[in-house]
């Protein structure tokens, strides 16, 4: 018997604690929020601020508005890049259309942006391990194309094809497994013995955390419920990682209004969390769903404390002091 294992069947919930929003999702949304007070509606947004139905659905409803691609834009307008990232090309088709830009990035992918141009001024190849048409994998390899190749999986190494062996770097998308992540690097390290690795971890903290509580939790469940919505990799991992670390079942829903009441047949113990695009008032909605079917104990299971926070954009901040 386990420490968090109950001597009854009486029904609970474990709640993963590190869960929902990290600083750099929290520093996107409220850089919109913030530009719509500033500057008034519309704020245009270029791609999903960050990967959340909820999110985006609320920030829509005080004005901002939502495009796939910058020549959407009216000329002279305000647009927000999401957290995700873009290339040098939408920057500068930013610029050509004298578009106001606010760019809400996450400083850690700014920061895999930044290993990709110095690698690339080294005249590596580079490997960027993360999902082909991700804005993230979009954004990075943008910086320096003609050096960057996109590999998945570790079952997709073989294909990698470089020029000098002995002169290859590797990147990754700051949202995925960390365990499958690093089966893919051993692969290319197999293949490439002297393969650079980047300064630090590319996975952020938010992801590597919010995996390590699901893995704390998941051998106590019969069933995992991840809340995030379906184009978000870190919540879409979670639920992968959840059912490696041995949960039973796991499932990704956008809300609580979602969730099958027959996944809860048999089931004593329900794992919850959410990704880091997530606001806490769908965690908080789902546990009071669970409530209402007997499954009203709930066990919080903490495994790291975040403090990090991020400042608001330039831009946005050279404004807000003016004000």
């Amino acid at each position: 018997m386990t420490a968090m294992t109950t001597a009854t069947n009486q029904r609970r919930v474990l709640l993963a604690n590190p869960r929902g929003y990290c600083a750099g999702v929290d520093r996107a949304v409220i850089t919109v929020e913030k530009a719509l007070e500033q500057y008034g509606a519309p704020i245009y947004v270029r791609k999903q601020i960050v990967h959340n139905t909820h999110v985006v659905r609320t920030l829509e409803e005080r004005g901002a508005i939502f495009v796939e691609e910058t020549e959407e834009v009216p000329e002279g307008a305000i647009v927000v890049f999401s957290a995700h990232g873009v290339s040098p090309a939408v920057h500068e088709e930013a610029h050509r259309r004298s578009l106001k830009t606010i760019d809400a990035t996450c400083p850690l992918v700014t920061k895999v942006h930044k290993e990709a141009k110095r690698f690339a001024a080294e005249d590596r190849d580079i490997i960027l391990i993360g999902h082909i048409g991700h804005e993230e994998v979009e954004g990075t390899s943008g910086e320096a194309p003609e050096h960057i190749q996109i590999v998945e999986s570790p079952d997709e190494v073989h294909k990698v094809q470089v020029r000098n062996p002995d002169n290859v770097s590797w990147l990754s998308q700051t949202t995925l497994s960390v365990d499958e992540t690093t089966q893919t690097v051993d692969a290319l390290r197999e293949r490439f013995p002297n393969l650079l690795d980047p300064p630090s971890d590319d996975i952020c903290y938010a992801t590597s955390n919010r995996q390590d509580a699901v893995k704390a939790m998941a051998p106590e469940c019969e069933l995992v419920i991840v809340v995030g919505s379906d184009n978000s990799s870190n919540s879409v991992r979670l639920v992968e990682v959840a059912l490696d670390a041995g949960a039973d079942a796991a499932h990704l829903i956008d809300n609580a209004s979602l969730m099958n009441d027959s996944w809860l047949e048999g089931v004593t113990t329900v794992g919850v969390t959410s990704g880091a695009s997530v606001p806490d008032i769908l965690v908080r909605e789902l546990l009071d769903k669970l409530a209402g079917h007997g499954y009203g104990t709930v066990t919080p299971v903490t495994t790291a404390d975040e403090t990090l926070t991020f400042s608001l954009p330039k831009e946005l901040r050279r404004d807000l002091r003016a004000e």
